[in-house]
């Protein structure tokens, strides 16, 4: 058993670090405050080839896997640009790893190599506001119309949409209460974002949020949208399991942001502690300031390690759900929990924005609820890995 990283991954984590240092925490402060996509470190990152590192060197990426991804992604929240997560969930995850896995040629010729260079950017639309966590209760629904399918319906809390040259939708080709079993009738379509948005039939309405406003969350909605029948991703009525090949990258990204998070909130901390004097020494020399943080940094520790696994797991093959939700549970909680004890090591001063702390507050408490709610995580780790009966 080798716990040393690879040395494609070492790369990947000395080449974002690099990117990353170049914008500070007033830079990341400053696209919050204006509800600006931070279009700079993202061009710098698609330049350095950091969104393509999952993609077959043939359609001109890294030929690497989801473990370099999540590294990446790590180490550019590491640097204290936490809402920075979504540019590697949205694209490298929903994009590059659903089309690397189930496109079709045709779609992987067309649009990996842009993703790869920085230049095409993704976003996902499944929930809903009456189905919510239950994805089986989804009513957008796409229907065959000659060579195209039209779909219908309303989507909620669909991040980057602003930006995304595509999107992946998650429809119902047949009904939930036709569907036999549950499972079945689901269909994902690649959407021409630009297309759809100039034709009228994709609209938009983002929603005013408390944090993580470098990108818009938005409702959306579609309004007879045309989709060619070759932009199914894998089969018509058969997209469940693709959806579920869609979500456990996602968590997987999602609690490697989160221990990157954590990261930058417990160096942040441990360098104020250190450097803050009352009653004639450091506060960082006092157990009520060390002790927490230290909690965290174990914490954060083991978060990281079930990342790096659960992210392993993926790349060879292997199942990795119950390791997906482990580690999205973990890294949510200590991006949280650093960012709450890091305003409590500050004191009041961290209650201004001059300081990133409160940022980092609040862009980290979304975390425990998407991209899938902390209790059915612990459901799940209750029923698949303890055994324990289901409540439904």
């Amino acid at each position: 058993m080798d716990f040393n990283l690879p040395e494609t991954a070492l790369a990947v984590q000395d080449g974002v670090r690099a990117v990353a240092a170049r914008y500070d925490n007033a830079y990341w402060s400053e696209c919050e405050e204006a509800h600006r996509f931070p279009i700079e470190v993202f061009n710098d990152l698609g330049k350095g080839g950091w969104f393509g590192l999952n993609i077959p060197e043939e359609y001109g990426g890294g030929g690497q896997g989801l473990l370099e991804v999540a590294i990446a992604n790590e180490a550019l929240c590491a640097s204290g640009g936490g809402a920075g997560t979504f540019f590697y969930v949205t694209t490298p995850g929903f994009g590059a790893t659903t089309l690397v896995r189930h496109g079709t040629d045709e779609q992987k010729a067309e649009i990996l190599p842009g993703i790869a260079s920085g230049d095409v950017q993704f976003c996902f639309a499944l929930t809903e506001p009456d189905a919510g966590s239950n994805a089986l209760e989804i009513k957008t629904s796409a229907r065959r119309d000659g060579d195209d399918f039209v779909i219908k319906g309303q989507k909620v809390w669909i991040s980057n949409v602003e930006n995304a040259d595509w999107m992946v939708a998650v429809t119902r080709t047949i009904p939930a209460t036709d569907a036999k079993p549950r499972t079945n009738g689901f269909t994902l379509f690649l959407i021409d974002v630009k297309e759809a948005l100039a034709a009228g039939t994709l609209t938009y309405t983002p929603i005013p949020k408390m944090g993580s406003n470098i990108l818009f969350s938005s409702q959306v909605y579609f309004d007879d949208v045309r989709v060619p029948a070759r932009n199914v991703i894998g089969e018509v009525d058969s997209g469940f399991m693709v959806l579920w090949d869609v979500l456990n990258p996602e968590r997987i990204l999602a609690a490697a942001g989160g221990v990157g998070a954590a990261d930058a909130a417990l160096a942040y901390a441990a360098k104020y502690a250190c450097e803050r004097e009352v009653f004639g020494r450091p506060i960082g020399a006092n157990q009520g300031i060390q002790f927490p943080l230290a909690q965290i940094k174990a914490k954060t520790e083991l978060g990281r390690l079930m990342a790096y696994k659960a992210a392993w797991l993926f790349d060879q093959g292997l199942p990795c759900g119950n390791e997906a939700n482990v580690a999205k549970l973990t890294g949510a909680q200590v991006a949280w929990e650093a960012a709450d004890q890091a305003f409590q090591t500050l004191g009041g001063m961290a209650y201004s924005k001059e300081f990133p702390v409160e940022r980092w507050l609040r862009d980290a408490r979304i975390g425990k609820n998407i991209p899938v709610a902390e209790q059915l995580v612990l459901a799940h780790i209750g029923t698949s890995m303890l055994g324990l009966p289901k409540s439904y």
